[in-house]
Formats: C-alpha cells, sequence, structure tokens
C-alpha cells in the first residue's frame, strides 16, 4: 500500500484576535493527496480573493492530471513512465497559473491592484511529499523526535540573514523585516521553490500561515501539539498563537502519513544514513539541512549485487557514485588500487566533465550506492544559487586537496630518479667485476 492511501489529516483556521476578517485559505483534498495553505494580502478583502483564487486554481490544475498522479504512484515496481520531475513541473505549473489567473483579476479591478498570497503546498503520490512554495507560510517535517522547517521563507528578514551583512539583532531593528519578497499573483509570473521528500510512516506534515509560525520560539515547540490525537493538535496550535497575541489570522493543515504505527525502521535507517553520508562529505558538508534535503531528492539509491560492474575503465561517466552500505573494489587492470566502504566515494570529477573513467569500480559482496548525475547536479547549481555558491567552493577544495597530493607524489618521484647513485663507493668490487676482460688486462 502507497503512504498517500494512508494519510490522516486536521486542518483548522482562525481570524485571532486582532484582524476583522480572515485573508487566508486552505484546502484538503483526500482523493489528489493534496494540501494547501495561502495567507493572502492587498487589503479591501483583496487578500481573502486572492488566496481563494490560488488554492482553487492549484486543485483545479492539479486534479486535471490525476491520472498522471495515479500512474506514478502505482509505478513501484517500475512499469510507470511518469518521473518525479514530471510530477514537480505539474505543481510548479499548477502555481504559475494561479499566479497569472491573481495577476490577472487585480489588472480588471483598480481596488483589487497589487493583491497577492503566499502559498505552501504538499502533494503526496506513492512514498513522496511533492512540495510547492511561495511566500512565508511554512511546511515543517516531524520525524521521530525531530522537527525541522523544510521550506525556506521568501522575507526581508531571511535575506538579511543569507547575505550576512548585518547581524540578527540589527535585523531585529529593520522596519520591513518581515516584508515578504515574492508572492503569487503580484505579477504574471513568480519562482517556485519546490522539493521532494521521501516518507515513511509515522512522519507528520505541518503546513502554518505566518500568523502561527511566527509565535514559535523553535520548531520544537510543534512536537507537544502533534502528539495530540485526532483534530486536538490543530486546537491545541490555533490556542497556542492566540494565546500569544493573535496579531495574525492563524491557519493550520497537519498531515499524519501512515496509520499511527511506526513506520518501517529499515527505511528509517536508511533516510537517515543517506542524509548522514551526504552531510559528511566534503563537497556538501556545508549545506544547511534544507540545502541537503535538496541534494537528497536528486539521488538515486543503487542496490548492486557482488560483482557487479559500476565504473569500467575507459568508459566515459557522468555520476558521482557513494557507498552507502557494503563494499567495492576499485582497480586498474589487474591491479587493486583501493577498497570503499560507507560513506567514501568515487567519480566526482564526472560532475563537471565528461572523460574516461580511469579506474574500473565493482561491488565485493551486496552493496548499496548513492549516485548523483551529472544532469541533476548542473539543475541543482541552476536553481539554487546559495547552495550552487557552497558546493563550488567546496569542489574547488576537492581539486585543490587532489593536486596537492598530486604534486606530493610527483616531487617524491622526482627525488628519487634524481638521487646520487653511490653504490661504486660503497661497493667497488662490483665495478671492477662488471669490466670486460680486456680492460682488467691493461
Amino acid at each position: 500500500m502507497n503512504l498517500s492511501d494512508s494519510l490522516r489529516f486536521y486542518a483548522a483556521t482562525d481570524v485571532g484576535k486582532v484582524r476583522d476578517h480572515n485573508e487566508d485559505n486552505f484546502l484538503v483534498d483526500k482523493k489528489l493527496a493534496l494540501f494547501v495553505v495561502a495567507d493572502g494580502m492587498g487589503g479591501h478583502a483583496a487578500g481573502e480573493v486572492a488566496s481563494a483564487i490560488a488554492v482553487r486554481t492549484v486543485h483545479d490544475e492539479i486534479r486535471r492530471d490525476k491520472e498522471m498522479l495515479d500512474d506514478y504512484a502505482s509505478g513501484a515496481a517500475g512499469a510507470s513512465k511518469v518521473t518525479r520531475k514530471d510530477i514537480v513541473a505539474l505543481l510548479e505549473h499548477a502555481v504559475q497559473r494561479a499566479c497569472s489567473k491573481i495577476h490577472e483579476e487585480a489588472l480588471g479591478d483598480v481596488k483589487k491592484r497589487g493583491m497577492g498570497t503566499t502559498l505552501s503546498a504538499l502533494l503526496v503520490a506513492g512514498d513522496q511529499g511533492f512540495i510547492a512554495h511561495v511566500g512565508d507560510s511554512r511546511i515543517y517535517l516531524a520525524r521521530g523526535d525531530h522537527v525541522q522547517q523544510v521550506t525556506e521563507d521568501h522575507t526581508v528578514f531571511n535575506e538579511l540573514i543569507k547575505r550576512g551583512k548585518l547581524t540578527r539583532e540589527q535585523i531585529e531593528k529593520v522596519q520591513q523585516k518581515n516584508a515578504i519578497t515574492r508572492a503569487v499573483g503580484v505579477y504574471e509570473r513568480v519562482e517556485v521553490d519546490t522539493l521532494v521528500l521521501d516518507l515513511i510512516g509515522g512522519d507528520i506534515l505541518v503546513l502554518a500561515s505566518d500568523g502561527l509560525h511566527g509565535y514559535l520560539e523553535t520548531a520544537e515547540e510543534l512536537q507537544a501539539p502533534l502528539g495530540l490525537d485526532g483534530g486536538d493538535g490543530v486546537k491545541a496550535l490555533i490556542d497556542l498563537a492566540n494565546a500569544r497575541g493573535g496579531k495574525d489570522n492563524i491557519t493550520t493543515v497537519v498531515v499524519k502519513v501512515g496509520d499511527g504505527q511506526a513506520g518501517d525502521p529499515a527505511q528509517a535507517k536508511r533516510l537517515a544514513l543517506k542524509r548522514d553520508v551526504l552531510a559528511n562529505m566534503p563537497l556538501f558538508s556545508r549545506l544547511s539541512e534544507r540545502e541537503l534535503l535538496r541534494v537528497m531528492q536528486a539521488v538515486q539509491v543503487r542496490e548492486c549485487k557482488d560483482g557487479d560492474v559500476i565504473i569500467r575503465e575507459g568508459d566515459k561517466g557522468d555520476e558521482l557514485f557513494i557507498v552507502l552500505e557494503g563494499k567495492v573494489r576499485v582497480s586498474r587492470g589487474d591491479q587493486t588500487l583501493t577498497h570503499l566502504g560507507p560513506g567514501e566515494h568515487v567519480g566526482e570529477m564526472a560532475l563537471i566533465r565528461s572523460a574516461p573513467r580511469s579506474a574500473s569500480v565493482t561491488a565485493v559482496g551486496p552493496a548499496v550506492l548513492i549516485a548523483i548525475r551529472r544532469a541533476d547536479f548542473f539543475e541543482i547549481l541552476r536553481r539554487e544559487h546559495e547552495v550552487a555558491v557552497k558546493m563550488l567552493w567546496q569542489f574547488l577544495g576537492v581539486l585543490a586537496d587532489r593536486l596537492d597530493q598530486t604534486n606530493s607524489e610527483l616531487h617524491q618521484i622526482k627525488r628519487e630518479s634524481i638521487a646520487e647513485d653511490v653504490t661504486a663507493e660503497i661497493f667497488p668490487e662490483l665495478e671492477e667485476e662488471s669490466l670486460p676482460p680486456a680492460s682488467l688486462s691493461r
């Protein structure tokens, strides 16, 4: 059974204690496994219009392609031709359609000019959660005893934090620090953040407008309310925001994956191992948790049998391989160069250039590897500018280390090749024995 067939969800919205009308909208559709939270802006009820158009349009666009979702969810055995990228593209297209419709509506009514909305959408298909996000509503993932924010706020505050030009204390004094830098509908198109999460039974996802998360000091404050039964958790979250001021509309959707039982421990362990292996690699060591999630969605997990050839010497390659479980043998010709175990990697140069492989890599016993293709690596660099800068700097460091190692080896070879031959001084008799008989008779 797919995880999308075993979802439980609870949702609520509240006007709060200060506003006189609610500009938030949310949507839940169990058949589509689609969940959306939108927080409108624009005044004169225009924000409510914008958020309503957004959730309705996204819903209509996704529902139109339900057969694609069903095909993807049923393709666990590899029968489906629908890929992750197809589902991501569908979700992004739905948000862009909402954006153009809101913008068109605003152009036709002067009172609605400039209206827009945040939008955070979760679509569960098969065992993956597909996310599309614009603005400062949020999506959190609770897994085990850890809660993390998986979307990034598009706000002045967050932009200043990322640039590192000011301290948090200085940023707190900026008057427009909470202004959003992206919204659906203000312009005809918008840049949409997308993310794919591998889900396991027991996961909980929380969609929240800033009327709720604005009162959270840490994501871990969600733990206690999420542990409550049924809709009590959602009510507790609304009550928390109102108790702390309720200055804005409050909306939350809680999606629980599975039937309430703990998920497959082996799958959970593998997901954690995949994250840890990537985080400990020099190439990805400077990435944040959200950025690691972005990389994790681009990797493929491959299971190999004993003797399977992973890389063949002389072939052109376009993949980096990281050992997740088991062991592989690296060889050149008939000579074994080394063995690699969990956390070790091979073939990183294939991410940036197409060149013949300098060695072969073969599985020694059963092995599980992570593969990152060059095309997917470049896609991350194109779409995630901050990630691109961090990874390229780290890549330069890896190349510098390789160059230092190569130079050291060359210097050692040179020293050995020019070392003075003092054999004759130590063993002069060897020199006489090596002379021809004619020379000895003179």
